[in-house]
Protein backbone atom coordinates (compact mmCIF):
# COMPACT_ATOMS: atom_id res chain seq x y z
CA UNK A 1 0.00 0.00 0.00
CA UNK A 2 1.35 3.43 -0.90
CA UNK A 3 2.29 5.88 1.83
CA UNK A 4 -0.37 8.43 0.83
CA UNK A 5 -3.07 5.74 0.96
CA UNK A 6 -1.93 4.63 4.43
CA UNK A 7 -1.94 8.22 5.66
CA UNK A 8 -5.43 8.87 4.29
CA UNK A 9 -6.82 5.67 5.78
CA UNK A 10 -5.30 6.31 9.16
CA UNK A 11 -6.42 9.96 9.15
CA UNK A 12 -2.87 11.23 9.62
CA UNK A 13 -0.57 13.34 7.51
CA UNK A 14 2.74 12.17 6.11
CA UNK A 15 4.50 14.16 8.84
CA UNK A 16 2.83 12.01 11.48
CA UNK A 17 4.06 8.73 10.01
CA UNK A 18 7.37 7.68 11.60
CA UNK A 19 10.14 7.11 9.11
CA UNK A 20 10.70 3.60 10.42
CA UNK A 21 7.28 2.64 9.00
CA UNK A 22 8.44 3.45 5.50
CA UNK A 23 9.36 0.16 3.89
CA UNK A 24 10.63 1.74 0.70
CA UNK A 25 12.82 4.35 2.36
CA UNK A 26 16.12 4.66 0.56
CA UNK A 27 19.31 4.69 2.54
CA UNK A 28 21.47 7.70 1.66
CA UNK A 29 25.14 7.64 2.34
CA UNK A 30 26.14 10.73 4.28
CA UNK A 31 29.26 12.32 2.91
CA UNK A 32 31.79 13.72 5.39
CA UNK A 33 31.94 17.50 5.52
CA UNK A 34 34.42 18.73 2.95
CA UNK A 35 36.30 21.98 2.82
CA UNK A 36 35.71 23.91 -0.35
CA UNK A 37 38.83 24.21 -2.45
CA UNK A 38 40.37 27.68 -2.42
CA UNK A 39 40.73 29.38 -5.75
CA UNK A 40 44.30 30.00 -6.88
CA UNK A 41 45.40 33.63 -6.63
CA UNK A 42 45.22 35.42 -9.94
CA UNK A 43 48.62 36.17 -11.47
CA UNK A 44 49.24 39.91 -11.72
CA UNK A 45 52.90 39.86 -12.66
CA UNK A 46 53.61 41.75 -15.84
CA UNK A 47 55.72 39.91 -18.40
CA UNK A 48 59.14 41.49 -18.86
CA UNK A 49 58.35 42.39 -22.49
CA UNK A 50 55.32 44.54 -21.52
CA UNK A 51 55.79 48.24 -20.83
CA UNK A 52 53.12 48.99 -18.17
CA UNK A 53 53.13 52.76 -18.74
CA UNK A 54 52.12 52.19 -22.37
CA UNK A 55 49.35 49.75 -21.50
CA UNK A 56 45.76 50.13 -20.37
CA UNK A 57 44.31 47.60 -17.96
CA UNK A 58 40.68 46.63 -17.51
CA UNK A 59 40.21 46.03 -13.78
CA UNK A 60 37.20 44.70 -11.86
CA UNK A 61 36.98 44.60 -8.08
CA UNK A 62 34.08 43.00 -6.21
CA UNK A 63 32.76 43.65 -2.74
CA UNK A 64 32.78 40.56 -0.59
CA UNK A 65 29.02 40.75 -0.05
CA UNK A 66 27.38 40.63 -3.47
CA UNK A 67 23.91 41.92 -4.40
CA UNK A 68 23.97 44.68 -1.77
CA UNK A 69 24.50 48.32 -2.67
CA UNK A 70 27.71 49.37 -0.97
CA UNK A 71 29.38 51.57 -3.59
CA UNK A 72 26.74 53.36 -5.67
CA UNK A 73 25.84 55.72 -2.84
CA UNK A 74 26.48 59.49 -2.99
CA UNK A 75 28.66 59.74 0.15
CA UNK A 76 30.63 56.56 -0.53
CA UNK A 77 31.16 57.33 -4.22
CA UNK A 78 32.35 60.87 -3.45
CA UNK A 79 34.99 59.55 -1.07
CA UNK A 80 36.02 56.73 -3.40
CA UNK A 81 36.45 59.15 -6.29
CA UNK A 82 38.52 61.41 -4.03
CA UNK A 83 40.89 58.47 -3.44
CA UNK A 84 41.02 57.75 -7.18
CA UNK A 85 41.83 61.41 -7.88
CA UNK A 86 44.43 61.50 -5.11
CA UNK A 87 46.26 58.50 -6.59
CA UNK A 88 46.01 60.12 -10.00
CA UNK A 89 47.71 63.27 -8.65
CA UNK A 90 50.39 61.15 -6.94
CA UNK A 91 51.04 59.48 -10.33
CA UNK A 92 50.24 56.02 -9.02
CA UNK A 93 47.79 55.46 -11.89
CA UNK A 94 45.92 57.21 -14.65
CA UNK A 95 42.17 56.48 -14.45
CA UNK A 96 40.71 56.78 -17.94
CA UNK A 97 37.44 55.52 -16.52
CA UNK A 98 36.35 54.40 -13.05
CA UNK A 99 32.74 53.21 -12.73
CA UNK A 100 31.04 52.12 -9.53
CA UNK A 101 28.24 49.58 -9.54
CA UNK A 102 26.34 48.70 -6.35
CA UNK A 103 28.63 45.79 -5.40
CA UNK A 104 31.65 46.05 -7.72
CA UNK A 105 33.61 48.45 -9.86
CA UNK A 106 35.21 48.53 -13.28
CA UNK A 107 38.14 50.68 -14.29
CA UNK A 108 40.42 51.37 -17.22
CA UNK A 109 43.77 52.28 -15.71
CA UNK A 110 47.34 52.90 -16.83
CA UNK A 111 50.27 52.74 -14.47
CA UNK A 112 53.18 55.18 -14.87
CA UNK A 113 56.82 54.12 -14.45
CA UNK A 114 57.27 52.92 -10.90
CA UNK A 115 58.98 50.26 -8.85
CA UNK A 116 55.53 49.36 -7.46
CA UNK A 117 53.80 46.48 -9.24
CA UNK A 118 50.16 46.87 -10.30
CA UNK A 119 49.08 44.28 -7.76
CA UNK A 120 50.60 46.32 -4.93
CA UNK A 121 49.07 49.63 -6.10
CA UNK A 122 45.58 48.12 -6.32
CA UNK A 123 45.98 46.17 -3.07
CA UNK A 124 47.05 49.31 -1.16
CA UNK A 125 44.06 51.22 -2.55
CA UNK A 126 41.73 48.41 -1.48
CA UNK A 127 43.30 48.31 1.99
CA UNK A 128 42.94 52.07 2.46
CA UNK A 129 39.32 52.17 1.26
CA UNK A 130 38.47 49.15 3.43
CA UNK A 131 39.93 50.84 6.50
CA UNK A 132 38.59 54.34 5.87
CA UNK A 133 35.22 53.56 4.26
CA UNK A 134 34.44 50.16 5.82
CA UNK A 135 34.20 48.48 2.43
CA UNK A 136 34.86 44.77 2.57
CA UNK A 137 36.40 43.72 -0.73
CA UNK A 138 36.85 40.25 -2.11
CA UNK A 139 40.39 39.00 -1.63
CA UNK A 140 41.68 39.57 -5.16
CA UNK A 141 40.74 41.47 -8.31
CA UNK A 142 40.44 40.79 -12.02
CA UNK A 143 42.89 42.50 -14.33
CA UNK A 144 43.22 42.20 -18.08
CA UNK A 145 45.76 44.06 -20.18
CA UNK A 146 44.10 45.43 -23.29
CA UNK A 147 46.09 44.19 -26.23
CA UNK A 148 46.65 45.86 -29.58
CA UNK A 149 43.88 43.95 -31.32
CA UNK A 150 41.30 44.99 -28.74
CA UNK A 151 39.41 48.22 -29.01
CA UNK A 152 39.88 50.34 -25.92
CA UNK A 153 36.83 52.31 -26.98
CA UNK A 154 34.72 49.13 -27.05
CA UNK A 155 35.85 48.24 -23.52
CA UNK A 156 35.04 51.76 -22.28
CA UNK A 157 31.61 51.58 -23.90
CA UNK A 158 31.07 48.12 -22.41
CA UNK A 159 31.86 49.45 -18.91
CA UNK A 160 29.64 52.51 -19.35
CA UNK A 161 26.74 50.31 -20.49
CA UNK A 162 26.94 48.15 -17.34
CA UNK A 163 24.31 50.19 -15.42
CA UNK A 164 22.03 50.08 -18.48
CA UNK A 165 22.39 46.30 -18.89
CA UNK A 166 21.46 45.82 -15.24
CA UNK A 167 18.48 48.19 -15.66
CA UNK A 168 19.70 50.74 -13.12
CA UNK A 169 19.32 53.52 -15.71
CA UNK A 170 17.98 53.72 -19.25
CA UNK A 171 20.92 55.72 -20.63
CA UNK A 172 24.57 55.41 -19.59
CA UNK A 173 24.84 59.21 -19.36
CA UNK A 174 22.34 59.11 -16.47
CA UNK A 175 24.60 56.99 -14.24
CA UNK A 176 26.21 59.39 -11.73
CA UNK A 177 28.81 57.01 -10.25
CA UNK A 178 31.54 57.37 -12.83
CA UNK A 179 34.88 59.18 -12.80
CA UNK A 180 36.88 60.22 -15.86
CA UNK A 181 40.54 61.07 -15.27
CA UNK A 182 40.46 63.71 -18.01
CA UNK A 183 37.07 65.02 -16.91
CA UNK A 184 35.20 63.48 -19.83
CA UNK A 185 34.61 60.19 -21.63
CA UNK A 186 37.99 58.94 -22.93
CA UNK A 187 38.38 59.37 -26.68
CA UNK A 188 39.99 56.08 -27.71
CA UNK A 189 40.50 55.38 -31.38
CA UNK A 190 38.39 52.68 -32.93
Amino acid sequence: MALSARCTQAGTSQRDVPTSDLSDQRQYRIMPRMEMPRRKPLPHEIPSWVDPQKEIYFISINCEERFTNQLALPDVSKRLFETVHHRQEKLLWWPYLFLLMPDHLHALLSFPPSDKPIKLVVRKWKEWTAKELDIVWQRDFFEHRLRNDESRREKADYILQNPVRTKLVTRSEDWPFVYFGAGEHPQFER
